[in-house]
């Protein structure tokens, strides 16, 4: 009985497991227009799925085992001449035995009586050998009639037994079965996810450093904007980056540019080592834009230098967990304090080098970006391409809407859920007969070079 209800329990797991929703993994960029990707499960709904689908494994992997030993256990106690069934067919085989010895004497006795009616003398010798012959005739019938009973009996049993062993194999297969289909979908289901945390590029997903002069001498500030833009058509969570550095220089040397960017209550300084990400924005719906206020304060004793900015965007959808902006490089030069360069163009965007486009793992969810200030009040100048001239302005934390006259220096919003953190995800191992193992691995997103 309880080997039956670890066959249900199996067969229902791997039935019940939502197998369509493994092989409606998102395959297309972030980018793809809703009609497309409409019927494709979200990234959420894919985790839930995986772990589904390994708790079925799992269930279907403990219902093998235990039918495993059930069956072993069932199969040693059929071959036990204590058990009912193979005793019954001990005693019936006995029983055919038996019978089988008591009609061959019964055909031996036919045999000698009709010996002795051809030997017999007289008429009375001759009619009393073949009085003995009838008996023995119907001796033999009975016998005969006997030992088919009994070969009838002793079949029945051994039949008996085998369907017992035959059954008890029956319902380990199902459980084998089972178990193969559990681990067929959680495979399915651990490649559905892995597709979906694959990066994707997106190239509609831009920033544009604005205001960002080609010089910038020695002892002084300059205010710009990085303005990113969801020109997808998907609404996406995004992660702003941002990265200044001095050719030649390591970390930390004087003539490094100090960079801060505004999150509406204060400064916030980017640590200059490396490209991070610094003004969360939670929501940016298809055509939004955000502007985020950036200074940079240069050493009065920097020397001159060719100097470069890297920005770019990542983001994650409902459906990819790590979308990748194109990488805008902006070349600029450090000129000597006190240096006259007279008017001054923005820097443009130009090509990145080889090394340039590399992204920041970040931290977990619930913690804070790096080079951030999670949790505070932040202002968002978001304008659509149907409202240029007055960009919805969003208060994050509060929920509140209204609208502000568009202009170049708008603060961008922060918080705390990190787009690109490396996400754990379970990885199917090969499992042996019996057990079952799983090693679960945390990917680092890191950007295609």
């Amino acid at each position: 009985m309880r080997l039956r209800r670890s066959l249900a329990v199996a067969v229902a797991v791997a039935v019940t497991t939502p197998v369509a929703l493994f092989t409606a993994a998102p395959a297309l960029a972030a980018g793809a227009p809703t009609a497309q990707t409409q019927n494709q499960p979200t990234y959420a709904e894919l985790k839930k799925a995986a772990a589904d689908a390994q708790k079925a494994y799992e269930k279907a992997l403990a219902a093998k085992e235990e039918g495993q030993e059930k069956v072993k256990a069932t199969l040693e106690a059929l071959d036990s001449d204590t058990h009912p069934l193979k005793a019954a067919t001990i005693t019936a085989d006995k029983a055919a035995e038996e019978a089988a010895d008591t009609e061959t004497a019964a055909e031996k006795a036919v045999r000698d009586a009709e010996a002795a009616v051809e030997a017999a003398q007289g008429e009375t010798e001759k009619a009393e050998a073949e009085k003995a012959l009838e008996t023995a005739e119907a001796d033999l019938a009975k016998a005969v009639e006997a030992k088919e009973k009994a070969d009838a009996a002793a079949e029945a049993a051994r039949t008996a037994l085998d369907d017992a062993r035959v059954a008890a194999v029956r319902e380990y297969s199902v459980l084998k079965k089972a178990l193969d289909d559990a681990l067929a979908a959680k495979e399915a289901a651990e490649e559905a996810l892995g597709t979906a945390e694959e990066c994707v590029r997106e190239t509609g997903l831009t920033s544009l450093a604005v205001g960002l002069p080609a010089e910038v001498v020695a002892g002084t500030t300059v205010d710009f904007t990085l303005r990113v833009t969801n020109g997808t058509e998907r609404t996406l969570t995004v992660d702003p980056l941002a990265f200044v550095h001095v050719d030649g220089e390591r970390g930390g040397e004087k003539s490094r540019p100090a960079v801060e960017w505004s999150n509406g209550s204060g400064w916030h300084a980017l640590n200059g080592d490396e490209p991070e990400h610094i003004a969360h924005i939670d929501t940016m719906a298809p055509g939004e834009r955000s502007d985020v206020k950036l200074r940079m304060t240069v050493a009065p004793g920097a020397a001159s230098a060719d100097a470069f900015a890297l920005f770019a965007a990542d983001a994650s959808s409902a459906y990819r967990p790590c979308v990748l902006g194109p990488m805008k490089r902006y070349d600029f030069e450090l000129l000597p304090a006190g240096s006259d360069p007279g008017p001054v163009d923005d820097a443009d965007p130009g090509q990145t080098g080889k090394d340039d486009d590399q992204r920041p793992a970040t931290a977990g969810p619930g913690t804070t970006p790096q080079g951030g200030a999670a949790g505070q009040p932040v202002t968002t100048a978001r304008t659509t391409p149907t409202t240029p001239t007055t960009p919805t302005t969003r208060t994050a934390g509060t929920g509140t809407y209204g609208t502000t006259a568009a202009t170049g220096g708008t603060l961008a919003q922060t918080g705390t859920s990190p787009a690109l953190a490396p996400l754990g995800a379970a990885s199917a191992v090969a499992v042996a007969l019996g057990a079952g193992a799983v090693l679960a691995a945390r990917r680092r997103m890191t950007a295609d070079r």
